[in-house]
């Protein structure tokens, strides 16, 4: 009895260890196909960004007019070399250029080496801009902008996130209040974006009341210390993440509170009210869990959204950050800085998408019995 006792249980670890077997067999099935569609969705956008920015090479055309016009310049001004061997320089010397840039190359070719750069985030020199350090690599110019924008958005997204979250929750008990019916008319205002109420905010509060500043990010010259370094950016950081907040936020209270107000009439909520359970812990379990996932899809797509209206927010505001970059980048056609700022966005957006997937499995348990029985 012991010994069949003893082999029951041998079988039934062994059962658990199959188990966990197939769902990371699953699991990393599941994450290698997102990996894949997303890249595949990635590369496109990437490659269509290269070939509109390279104006379909017509911007390595007028590079390469740049480079002869500059070889022949320092040519002619260095006095030690022969004329009648400066012509022949300038071409020896413009060939080698070409080749080194792959100039000499189809532009089909040179797009799809510019991709494979671009993807793996080996983006060169700027062919005009610098980092404020002097710096002419891709790389260091991103990546001295991207927190600037990470922290703007972020703060921005996070506060219409709970705000709204909070405040359709209240709505939701408060069906058909003057409140309710306040926000459901507030909604439509929504429909304009950050940067068009940031013009509102910067003429009110920091040129009317001026108690404000009016753009920048931090004060000039920067204060010395750490908190008050904190504090300046803080203070520039008021009127772009009301306009941000303003422009969703009616919007995202009136979306939500919708969803709050169908699960609050299903049956099993009703039945939990007869119970007698608290009205916070129904709220919990049993009307904002089962909400979760749609909320989390709309803020994503609204996030989406603030992310494509960066570049005109930061300008309003004279932000320092990814959008304002790009802006000046199409402005001095400087290709390189642009291709890098959109695969930067790409990416931000990719990863976006793909951790939507597990945030469903976490808080949805019906994605994780569709994934179980392998239907995902």
């Amino acid at each position: 009895m012991a010994q069949s006792a003893e082999q029951r249980g041998e079988g039934a670890s062994a059962g658990t260890a199959r188990g966990w077997l197939r769902d990371a067999r699953l699991i990393g099935v599941f994450v290698l196909r997102r990996v894949v569609a997303l890249m595949v969705t990635v590369l496109i956008g990437v490659y269509l960004t290269i070939v509109v920015a390279n104006m379909g090479g017509q911007v390595d055309e007028l590079r390469e007019i740049q480079i002869r016009s500059d070889i022949s310049e320092a040519v002619r001004a260095d006095p030690e070399i022969p004329a009648e061997e400066r012509g022949e320089l300038v071409e020896r010397r413009v060939q080698m250029e070409r080749e080194r840039l792959n100039l000499d190359q189809p532009f089909v070719i040179r797009s799809v080496d510019y991709l494979r750069r671009a993807i793996m985030l080996d983006l060169g020199r700027a062919e005009q801009m610098h980092s404020d350090l002097g710096s002419r690599q891709v790389y260091a110019i991103i990546t001295e902008r991207l927190p600037a924008t990470i922290l703007l958005f972020g703060t921005a997204n996070m506060l219409v996130f709970f705000a709204s979250i909070f405040a359709a929750l209240g709505l939701s008990r408060r069906y058909g209040s003057l409140t309710d019916r306040t926000v459901i008319g507030l909604a439509p205002t929504s429909a304009a974006p950050g940067w068009f109420y940031g013009i509102f905010l910067i003429l009110v509060f920091a040129f009317i009341v001026p108690v404000l500043p009016s753009g920048g990010m931090v004060a000039v010259p920067p204060p010395e210390s750490p908190w008050a370094y904190a504090l300046s950016v803080m203070r520039h950081m008021v009127l772009p993440v009301t306009a941000m907040f303003i422009s969703s936020i009616f919007i995202s209270i009136y979306s939500w509170r919708t969803f709050f107000l169908i699960h609050s009439s299903e049956d099993y909520v009703e039945m939990a009210r007869a119970k007698g359970l608290p009205s916070g812990m129904i709220e919990r379990r049993y009307i904002l869990r089962p909400t979760l996932p749609p909320i989390i899809t709309s803020f994503l797509l609204m996030l989406i959204g603030l992310w494509s209206g960066a570049i005109i927010l930061e300008q309003v505001f004279n932000w320092p950050g990814l959008g304002t970059l790009l802006f000046q980048a199409i402005g001095h056609r400087d290709t390189p800085v642009i291709i890098g700022g959109v695969v930067i966005f790409a990416y931000l957006l990719a990863l976006t998408v793909f951790l939507l997937d597990f945030l469903y499995a976490i808080l949805d348990p019906r994605v994780r019995v569709g994934f179980e029985g392998g239907e995902r």
